[in-house]
């Protein structure tokens, strides 16, 4: 039986998995401009605008480490690494697939954000954090999901495995 966490701990480890997590997504958006400027041109605009939000989100995350006296997340250089591999890879793909990658990767994190917004209500410091980047994750989604049908097949099968990894890396992070 697992003992019990105290509400300071958690938010700690959440900060630690969100700060990871946005320099993930700093990656993925550098391997998907990178890619871009041979694959989706039109796209290269708005991915770096996309990454410039995401350096925000993790200087946010960043100041909360500091401020509760923490070091980042073990995770945090996997999570640079297999953002650029998943960024470079779905940027060759084309702009469906940055479409699709981003939809599947800010649909998952806004999912987990709002999550511990409602988790964490008793630290206002891990609140005012997570919500001060919501609406921008929001908007990132919003937007790659305007570009148009990410459905389909295949665009269902990027989609999920996107997703999973996502899933997976988030579930990892809080766990070392």
């Amino acid at each position: 039986m697992a003992l019990p966490i105290n509400i300071a701990t958690l938010a700690g480890r959440v900060m630690k998995v969100n700060h990871a997590g946005e320099h993930g997504a700093i990656s993925i958006y550098t391997g998907q401009i990178f890619m871009a400027r041979l694959t989706a041109r039109s796209l290269v605009p708005e991915l770096i605008g996309f990454r410039a939000d995401e350096e925000k989100h993790r200087a946010i995350f960043y100041q909360e480490l500091q401020r509760r006296g923490l070091k980042r997340c073990k995770s945090y250089w996997l999570c640079a690494a297999g953002g650029y591999a998943l960024g470079a890879a779905t940027g060759l793909l084309g702009a469906q697939a940055i479409s699709v990658t981003t939809v599947a990767v800010e649909r998952t994190v806004l999912r987990h954000l709002r999550r511990q917004t409602a988790l964490l209500a008793h630290d206002a410091h891990a609140v005012a954090a997570i919500a001060g980047i919501l609406a921008e994750e929001q908007a990132h989604h919003d937007q790659a999901a305007g570009h148009g049908p990410t459905t389909g097949i295949w665009g269902r099968m990027l989609g999920a495995a996107v997703s999973g990894m996502t899933e997976s890396v988030i579930w990892l992070g809080i766990r070392l």
